[in-house]
Order: C-alpha cells, then sequence, then structure tokens
C-alpha cells in the first residue's frame, strides 16, 4: 500500500482548497466565530481543521471512504487484518472490546492490575470479572502482569469464560509474554483482548518489546497520544482471526462512541502512521540511544535507582520497554510523589507518574537533546534538594497479598444497588460501592462489590495524609467509604 498518502490530511486539504462554506456542524464555522482570546491560546489552525467527516471532508452521496482508507493503512502498517479508529480515547475503546468479546452477566478474565476504566467497563458492561492477579515485586512493591499459567488456570477454574483482557505494557514498562497468555486463550477457543494502551509505539522497532498482534493477540487497544504522535483521546482498535467478529466490534463501538467524531483526532492519527511507516526506525532509534543514556546518567546519581531489563532477568516480567525512565527514589528519604511535586514546583519538570515508591518519565521520538538535558539536570537538583525536601508523614504499605480483595458481588450489582456511607474505621468488612482510585497511575486500589479490610483502609487513608489523590471516591479524604447497605449485603 502506498503509505506516502494520508487520506484524512489529504481531504482536509482539499477541503480548503475548495473554499466550501458550511450551514451545520460545526457552529464556530471553521474558525470564523472563534473569541480571539481563545484563539490567541489555541491557534485558529485548530478550529480550520474542525470538519465535519460526512459533508465536509467527504460526501455522504459519492462517498470516497476517507476514514476507510486511512483505516486500512493502519491496519497495513502494523500487520493487522482491520483497524479502526476511536475518538473517545481507550477508556471508551477498553469498555467497547470488553463488550465485544462478553456480554453483560458472562464471565471475563481480567487482569487485576488494570486501569480504572477497565473497572468502569466491568460496570457498565455487567460482565462477571474473573481476576488474574499480577506477579507482585515485593522488593518494588510492584505489580507485573500475569503470566501464561496465571491465565490457564483460571481458564480451567471458569470454562464458561468468553476471553481474557491483559493490559500490557504496564504503566512502569513491564510487559506480559502476550504470545503465551494467547496460546492458554487460544487452547480454550477464546479471545485474548490486549489494553496496550502504553504500546502504540511497539510495532514500529525491533529492540521495543513484541507487540500485541504480532504475538498472537486477538483484539489490541492502543492509546496514540500516550508514546505517539496523536493528539489526546485518539485511540486505534486492532484486529485479526475470527474469534471477535468486525461487525459486532464495530457496533459495539457505534453504541458507545460519540455520533460527532473530531476530524482533529482522525487527521493526527492517519499522519503519526504515516510518520512511522517512512521514519519510524529512524526516529525509534534516536529515543532509544537517547533513553539509555539517561537510565545509564540516572544510575550514577546517589540515592536514585532507575529500572531496567534487570526486572526481566529477575523473572517478573517477560519484556520492559526501555522508553519508561523509572526512578525509585525511596534512598532520598522521600516518596515518589513528593518528588514529583517538588520537581514541578522548582523545576518545571512533569513527570509521566509517581506512586509511593518512584517516579516515571516516558521517552518518546518527541525528545530531543534539550529535554533529555532539562530532564537530567533536574534530577541532579532532585538528589541535591533531597535533604530539605519535607518527606511527610509515612505511607504504610500493604503486605501484597493484602491488595487481593475477595470480590463478593457482581461490581455492576454493588456501584448501582443501594449504598450507604460509614466511617472508615467501620468500612473493613464491608463491600464496596464504589471505585477507589491512588492517581496516578490510576489502578483501583478498591472495586465495586470486593470486601474492604483493615489493611487496604490503613494504606489508603495513610496514602491521603501523605498527599495522595483519590479523585473517584465519593469522599476523596476517606473518612468515609460508600458501601452496600446493610439490607442489600445478601
Amino acid at each position: 500500500m502506498d503509505h506516502s498518502r494520508a487520506p484524512v490530511l489529504d481531504a482536509l486539504e482539499h477541503f480548503r482548497a475548495r473554499g466550501d462554506v458550511v450551514f451545520g456542524p460545526p457552529g464556530h464555522k471553521q474558525g470564523r466565530g472563534v473569541d480571539p482570546r481563545v484563539a490567541d491560546v489555541l491557534g485558529l489552525g485548530v478550529f480550520r481543521a474542525d470538519v465535519l467527516l460526512l459533508n465536509g471532508l467527504d460526501d455522504r452521496r459519492e462517498s470516497q471512504g476517507v476514514l476507510e482508507q486511512a483505516q486500512e493503512l493502519m491496519a497495513d502498517a502494523v500487520g493487522a487484518e482491520r483497524a479502526f479508529f476511536s475518538t473517545c480515547g481507550s477508556s471508551l475503546s477498553v469498555k467497547t472490546a470488553m463488550l465485544a468479546a462478553a456480554g453483560p452477566g458472562e464471565k471475563l478474565l481480567l487482569s487485576r492490575n488494570a486501569h480504572k476504566s477497565v473497572i468502569a467497563a466491568v460496570v457498565v458492561n455487567g460482565v462477571e470479572p474473573i481476576w488474574v492477579h499480577p506477579k507482585f515485586d515485593a522488593a518494588r512493591h510492584l505489580a507485573h502482569p500475569p503470566e501464561p499459567d496465571d491465565v490457564r488456570r483460571r481458564l480451567a477454574e471458569h470454562p464458561d469464560a468468553k476471553g481474557m483482557i491483559l493490559i500490557t505494557p504496564t504503566d512502569w514498562g513491564t510487559c506480559a509474554d502476550i504470545r503465551g497468555v494467547a496460546r492458554a486463550c487460544h487452547e480454550a477457543d477464546v479471545p485474548l483482548v490486549v489494553d496496550e494502551a502504553w504500546g502504540a509505539h511497539l510495532p514500529f522497532h525491533p529492540d521495543l518489546p513484541a507487540w500485541g498482534i504480532d504475538a498472537e493477540a486477538d483484539l489490541v487497544v492502543t492509546s496514540v497520544h500516550k508514546m505517539g504522535g496523536a493528539i489526546e483521546q485518539s485511540s486505534v482498535f486492532h484486529l485479526q482471526y475470527d474469534r471477535i467478529s468486525p461487525e459486532a466490534l464495530k457496533q459495539r463501538e457505534d453504541l458507545l462512541g460519540t455520533t460527532s467524531s473530531s476530524t482533529l483526532v482522525y487527521a493526527t492519527l492517519d499522519g503519526w502512521r504515516r510518520q512511522m511507516v517512512e521514519h519510524g526506525r529512524e526516529l525509534l532509534d534516536g529515543a532509544l540511544r537517547r533513553a539509555e543514556r539517561l537510565r545509564a546518567a540516572v544510575d550514577d546519581l546517589d540515592g536514585l535507582v532507575p529500572m531496567g531489563g534487570e526486572v526481566v532477568e529477575e523473572g517478573h516480567a517477560a519484556a520492559y520497554d526501555p522508553l519508561k525512565i523509572v526512578v525509585d527514589v525511596r534512598q532520598l528519604g522521600i516518596s515518589g510523589m513528593r518528588a514529583a511535586e517538588w520537581l514541578r514546583a522548582e523545576r518545571h519538570v512533569d513527570v509521566g507518574s509517581s506512586d509511593t515508591c518512584r517516579i516515571s518519565a516516558s521517552i518518546t521520538h518527541a525528545d530531543d537533546d534539550e529535554t533529555e538535558s532539562v530532564l537530567l539536570e533536574a534530577l541532579r537538583a532532585l538528589v541535591a534538594a533531597a535533604g530539605s525536601i519535607e518527606p511527610g508523614p509515612p505511607v504504610r504499605l500493604p503486605d501484597p497479598p493484602a491488595l487481593e480483595l475477595e470480590q463478593a458481588r457482581l461490581p455492576r450489582d454493588a456501584f448501582f444497588g443501594e449504598a450507604e456511607h460509614v466511617a472508615r474505621e467501620k468500612a473493613p468488612g464491608r463491600i464496596a460501592a464504589e471505585t477507589v482510585t491512588p492517581y496516578p497511575p490510576g489502578v483501583p486500589v478498591i472495586a465495586p462489590g470486593e470486601v474492604i479490610t483493615a489493611e487496604v483502609v490503613e494504606y489508603l487513608r495513610s496514602g491521603v495524609e501523605h498527599g495522595m489523590l483519590i479523585p473517584d471516591a465519593a469522599d476523596p479524604s476517606l473518612d468515609t467509604f460508600r458501601v452496600v447497605a446493610r439490607g442489600a449485603e445478601g
């Protein structure tokens, strides 16, 4: 296929050349009606590119198949049989993928280290989650993806399960054995769906971890805005084999997705695909060398411990994305959250993620010598200033097994059923009616339907006192918890 083409961008260029005057949405009329104060910040180009796909970039009567052509090129670029663009982010794409694999009341295997969007999908879709618990790394206090034997065992225990959703890479760059998990699923004749939100770049360089389609997954969801070059909310479904129907996937996406898709998202997805096909190997070569230099330099700084290939050698993960610069800061006597706050306030450096133990910075093809220098100098300054940073009250981290909570009710039933609020002292033993997620990285500690324990309450409360954000809890202070009402617990 001719990957020098970018059908959506080409159509946008033709639209501008024609000089069409539009008497339908969007109401700003390609920027004519935009408040100048808004244009000063965003630029008029954003609004001039905000065009409807039908009766705009394409014609409803004489369709040129602009979007279909762009999707075919994307599928060809990454080796998938089909590709579908989504403009509502991978949070919606995961919900769609789940609905395509299993319906309300049906069982679906899920990695318990899932992002909150996966838990939200469980609630909305009404599936019965069969949790496959991650592999805990006690020394790092980190959850890595589950292994094929974990999946095989859960499938044997639940032969009526309709498939598996696997999250890889994690927010911290550790990767699952996708091929092994896929084969475990296929032995049971069920599909593997991979939430590969952090892996859009993986198909374009041989020195990166294997990506889902190459590793025999049936459906792979990527967030191109995370490690690629498209704008926020850009997501792609990649499909192969026949275990998930493309018709069913498209209809489920239509059920949940917007009817006013953003051409801005389509155009940037289209352009990023062309860039990666033509220059991806070279661009990612540079990013990999940059990440290697940074990791080596960080390793020379007292008190900072970067994570790398050793996590694979120790048997914790099948692979590691080297473009994730994950740095344990505990030897500095501060938490990753305090380190992130200091870097932002004092050096104007915003790291991608932080938790009690570490910070993470993503290196992409967009980084250059300047951004490399800024990050390294900021980390050197952090080391020098660590003694003056207020450590704050300690976060009481539980032993890893304490995070494996009992699922006593279906998440949907618990979330939508009768609920009440109880003081935190009375929460242990009660069934949660809410999701409680430290953010970032956004992995829920408590999901609806799980039995709250004293260890988890202590961990979360100490985290809040330290400065941990819990944006989705009914009471973000966690003085109270939303639980299933007493009369509805049976």
